[in-house]
């Protein structure tokens, strides 16, 4: 019985803004107290969000723009860096800037998130991960042996070539590799529509033969895109497999991470994560793959019990707890008759929306 976790979730309510949309990614990246607005009073400030210039403050200097520009493209809710960068790019209205920003940000971004390219010529899909960047912004796919050539702001491929001998594992670890490959797309294909794989070897790819230890990394990743209802979620796993010789024995270390945004009238972020261990007995390629693939299959399955579970105590829990036990009326809220309140009515009243 998997024991449910405990999530913190975040409901943040964005001020009206003169300069942008009420529902921009920006004003949804923005925290509270800080305000698109040209004579904002808040004297707080927060080198991790804009905050416009006051007429009393001093203009901010072109590395904080940069760097704030960064903050915000970094921070990105899964799937819409571009989105935000539309944003950015408005409110720092400084191409030069701009550039320089969002050339350290999308690389970052793009192998954080682990996006998928369609390589060109329907040779297969390239996941943008830092285990397969090899040289400049070329991307190694182990399943095809090609290396793609990524553009990170336009997230695209732009050329693929074949891979290089010195760029792929010795014939030894190629052959664990690849069993684990297959079992690990087996497993995906049933676990995770449209999710994408890889496996990656993360050390001793020139080892020869028996004796010799080396890594493997197997790498997950699951998007759903839905900004026309208002939500886009992401799965993001990362497996490293240490294959020790001299003890005979696999060391499995799994981080997860789930992220979700829903912004219908609202916005609620979903940033979590989970780490876990495990080990089983060094065999043969295809008893290892089936091995490994069975104990990732176990801790993924576990993970997502976990989430459901909590998920259903949230009304019991979390929510209860943004608010006060007690508030200054010192009435307690009706949690058992919440329908005759309206959170519509009550933001557009409060933000006077639609005068």
């Amino acid at each position: 019985m998997s024991t449910p976790l405990k999530l913190k979730v975040k409901i943040l309510t964005v001020p009206a803004q003169k300069h942008l949309p009420l529902f921009s990614p920006l004003n949804i990246l923005l925290p509270p107290p800080l305000r698109f607005a040209p004579h904002s009073n808040q004297s707080q400030r927060n080198p991790t969000a804009f905050q416009m210039a006051d007429e009393e403050e001093s203009e901010l200097s072109e590395k904080q723009k940069i760097d704030i520009a960064k903050w915000f493209l970094l921070n990105s809710p899964p799937g819409e860096i571009q989105f935000v960068a539309e944003d950015v790019k408005a409110v720092v209205n400084d191409d030069v800037l701009y550039e320089e920003a969002a050339s350290v940000a999308f690389p970052l971004y793009n192998k954080s998130h682990m996006i998928s390219l369609e390589m060109p010529g329907g040779i297969g899909d390239v996941l943008v991960t830092s285990f397969g960047e090899l040289r400049g912004n070329e991307y190694l796919d182990p399943r095809t042996a090609h290396v793609a050539v990524v553009d990170h702001i336009k997230q695209v491929c732009t050329d693929v070539r074949p891979a290089l001998d010195e760029e792929l594992p010795s014939a030894y670890v190629e052959e664990f590799r690849c069993a684990l490959d297959g079992e690990i797309l087996r497993y995906v294909g049933e676990a995770y529509p449209k999710g994408v794989c890889s496996v990656y070897c993360g050390n001793g790819k020139d080892a020869e033969g028996p004796g010799s230890d080396f890594e493997l990394v197997v790498v997950i990743s699951a998007a759903r895109h839905s900004p026309q209802n208002f939500c886009n979620g992401s799965w993001r796993s990362v497996w490293s497999i240490e294959f020790k010789d001299e003890v005979q024995m696999l060391e499995l270390k799994g981080k997860l991470q789930v992220g979700a945004h829903y912004f219908e009238e609202g916005n609620v972020q979903l940033d979590a994560k989970h780490e876990c261990k495990d080990s089983t007995i060094f065999q043969s390629s295809e008893d290892s793959a089936i091995t490994i693939g069975n104990i990732i299959r176990q801790h993924e399955a576990e993970y997502l019990a976990s989430l459901e579970a909590s998920y259903s105590n949230l009304p019991d829990t979390t929510f209860k707890d943004l608010r006060r036990k007690l508030p200054v009326t010192r009435t307690l809220f009706p949690w058992q008759n919440t329908l005759q309140f309206s959170l519509t009515r009550d933001i557009t009243k409060e933000l006077g929306i639609g005068k």
